[in-house]
């Protein structure tokens, strides 16, 4: 059992009182609640506060259960995992419990986000905090009732029992009186062992209304009155409008008004979540989405260059220049790496890159606003609703307190929804046409207005004694508007001589989070190029990399503190992956076979990747993955989540590219951006946890970044032919048509 404290700190809010027709609820920090002093320093240096959740749950006088899921839900199930911890805790029927995705309230919630895969993990044992008080109080309210001491009183299933005297109670028998009870100082936790929610199998709650097409997205929505806006973006970066034909425009059928707007009024505030927004726009306010499509078509603007318009070409060669020239500081720097080199008995060296990627969430961006001179009230799909009320207020001079937003769920994310800058434009244009509207961007407006994955250049060498030892490692990285090199992760602490160099672009094309950002381009180079490594060592590649985390763990160089990954739980995974792929008894005839591992978002991932060759072309046939994410929540949804981010990150390198000329995307919908079809799947995934009893770590995104390597090692099996440019099977390659 673990005793946690309800009361903790000047965060720490909790209260109860009783329903209008009996019952309990209660509000409560979830998080800072239950935090040392020290972790909650930790929490809030993160940017924004995103490592702090608060919430709720009613008890109705029938037993039900209402839970509110404060944090958006973009597709990784957190509607449902989140209150099947405060379940777990309150130990009720799962089948009695109500799920409410709650709007954003700062009074009641906050870390209302998503992204970088932390709900799970820094809401942990708040939430379990947060059942906990509400069954303490529910047992203590059934000891005052039974006269029995409050140690007799056992749950099971909603239902509180006391056995001496055979009476049992439902909760929401006692929620009422509980209600009026004072909040216990401290509660206690289960133990994993007696989970019966935690760790099985559960449905997502808003599944069958998925399936039966019922109003849950952004795009469903619908109000009285409410007109659909659409926008005319600068069609180039650095672009500023210089005039517009919206007389002849407006003139068109449906469309109701047609204007020019500044987004950010002068002196108005942005925060974070504002980059890459843009300011100048023609608005088109109509009746239908098709109207507004013609007339966004028909729409002549004159647009002028603010700044010198970028291409493909130039960052590409800007990049290349920052990899020949060394930072003034490196990021890491252990032993004497240069005089390594020099006695190495071979030197690998190899370069890597990967281009620009577009998020594409198949719901394209949309926000309905409703702003008068009184109220604003907003209503759509955002991973950062705080940021966006925080730019609304300056933004539309209006105090938050007057600023409703309510979250819909999501049609995808992978850090597109960071940035709610669509949020705001919905706003204005709202304010300015003074009617309630829906805006709407089609495919072309989403992939050219910007926040894109960067694009990447990595250098690696490698220098390897006469008994095949790695004795030097040099990683110099740069990215557009990103530096890309984690310099205290793997192999750091595990070489003598180590050193890690990074540098950033500066571009005028506006870039973003990207689903495991930085990790999802650098893992796969690292682990490509350890594998060549391995083979120029005359190692096997996992027992290569298992030596390097036995030097980790044994011996490790410089402080260990410094690097960010436990080499026990990292070669945990590939010797588990090792074992469930049968690795050591070699692929079957005509089979090719890669591994990969990787560290990101607190977890560990490994992977092995078979595939055949038919008619020229890679077939995929099985790709097994070993996780180590601490304890699984919900398991049918993390294995969705392993193998979404297995088929996400084999498609983005195998495909994907964005590229441009004069400042302009060349791909602007699907007819040129090339996406993973059915046919390239994996024909299948097996996924196996660690089960190790630790705390939850994310687990939304750290299944991508090892597998573009793995498909990589694979294909070098296969083929003979090393990759160092993705998309593998772009213009650039020639390893099929």
């Amino acid at each position: 059992m673990t005793l946690i404290k309800t009361h903790l700190g000047r965060r720490s809010f909790i209260k109860s009182s009783a329903l209008a027709g009996g019952g309990l609820v209660l509000s409560f920090s979830w998080l800072a609640s239950c935090q040392t002093e020290a972790a909650r320093e930790a929490a809030l240096a993160m940017p924004d506060e995103w490592f702090e959740i608060n919430g709720f749950l009613k008890i109705g006088e029938n037993g039900r259960v209402t839970i509110m899921s404060p944090n958006p839900e973009i597709g990784q199930n957190i509607k449902t995992a989140m209150p099947m911890i405060v379940a777990e805790e309150l130990d009720t029927d799962w089948d009695l419990v109500i799920v409410e995705q709650a709007p954003l309230n700062t009074d009641i919630f906050t870390r209302q986000v998503a992204g970088g895969s932390q709900s799970i993990r820094q809401g942990w044992n708040g939430l379990r905090m947060a059942g906990a008080t509400a069954r303490q109080m529910l047992k203590e309210a059934a000891a005052q009732a039974w006269q029995v001491p409050v140690a007799e009183i056992t749950t099971a299933m909603g239902v509180l029992y006391h056995k001496a005297s055979n009476r049992s109670a439902g909760y929401g028998e006692m929620a009422s009186a509980a209600a009026k009870l004072t909040v216990p100082e401290e509660v206690t936790l289960k133990n994993p062992e007696e989970f019966t929610i935690v760790g099985t199998d559960r449905k997502n709650v808003d599944g069958l209304k998925i399936v039966k097409g019922e109003n849950l997205f952004g795009v469903d929505v619908q109000r009285e009155g409410m007109l659909i806006a659409m926008v005319a973006h600068p069609p180039a970066f650095g672009m500023k409008l210089q005039a517009a034909d919206v007389e002849s425009v407006k003139a068109m059928p449906g469309i109701r008004d047609v204007f020019p707007i500044t987004i950010y009024p002068e002196g108005s505030e942005r925060q974070w979540s504002d980059q890459g927004a843009i300011d100048e726009m023609v608005a088109i306010v109509g009746e239908t989405t098709w109207q507004c499509m013609q007339a966004q078509k028909a729409l002549r603007a004159q647009w002028e260059s603010a700044t010198p318009p970028e291409s493909t070409a130039y960052h590409e060669e800007a990049l290349t220049k920052l990899l020949n020239t060394a930072p003034k500081q490196p990021a890491r720097k252990d032993g004497d790496v240069e005089k390594a080199f020099r006695s190495a008995a071979t030197v690998v060296e190899r370069t890597y890159s990967a281009p620009y990627l577009a998020h594409n969430p198949m719901e394209p961006m949309n926000f309905f606003a409703h702003v008068t001179a009184d109220k604003a009230e907003l209503l759509g799909p955002v991973q950062t609703p705080e940021s966006l009320e925080n730019t609304l207020a300056s933004v539309l001079g209006m105090p938050k307190e007057k600023i409703d937003i309510m979250m819909t769920r999501q049609g995808g994310g992978f850090g597109r929804r960071l940035y709610g800058t669509f949020g705001v434009e919905a706003a204005r244009i709202s304010q300015e046409a003074g009617v309630p509207v829906k805006l709407l961007y089609t495919r072309e407006d989403d992939m050219s207005q910007g926040t894109y994955r960067p694009s990447y250049k990595v250098r690696y060498k490698a220098g390897l004694d006469e008994a095949g030892n790695l004795i030097a490692f040099h990683v110099r990285g740069a990215g557009t508007n990103d530096d890309l090199v984690f310099e205290n992760r793997f192999p750091a602490g595990a070489v003598d001589n180590y050193l890690a160099e990074k540098q950033a672009l500066q571009t005028n094309v506006t870039t973003g989070a990207w689903r495991a950002p930085r990790s999802n381009f650098i893992a796969g180079a690292e682990q490509a190029f350890l594998d060549e490594v391995a083979e120029a060592a005359g190692k096997d590649p996992i027992d290569f990399r298992l030596e390097l985390f036995d030097r980790a763990i044994n011996n490790p160089v410089g402080d260990p503190v410094k690097n960010d990954y436990d080499p026990v739980r990292y070669a945990g995974v590939l010797k588990l992956v090792r074992e469930k792929a049968n690795w050591d008894a070699g692929a079957p005839a005509g089979v090719s076979r890669g591994v990969s591992a990787y560290f990101c978002h607190n977890s560990y991932v490994a992977q092995v990747l078979d595939l055949v060759m038919e008619g020229g072309r890679p077939k995929i046939k099985k790709v097994w993955c070993a996780a180590d994410c601490g304890i699984v929540i919900n398991p049918l949804s993390a294995r969705n989540q392993i193998e979404g981010g297995i088929v996400d990150g084999i498609g983005h390198a195998s495909y994907s590219a964005l590229t441009f000329r004069d400042g302009r995307p060349d791909q602007t919908n699907f007819d040129k951006y090339r996406l993973i079809r059915i046919g390239e799947v994996p024909e299948e995934i097996e996924t196996f946890f660690v089960d190790n009893g630790i705390d939850p770590t994310g687990l939304g995104e750290p299944s991508l970044p090892p597998a573009s390597a793995a498909l990589a090692n694979a294909l070098y099996k296969a083929t003979g032919t090393r990759l160092y440019t993705q998309p593998f099977f772009g213009s650039q390659q020639r390893i099929i048509g």
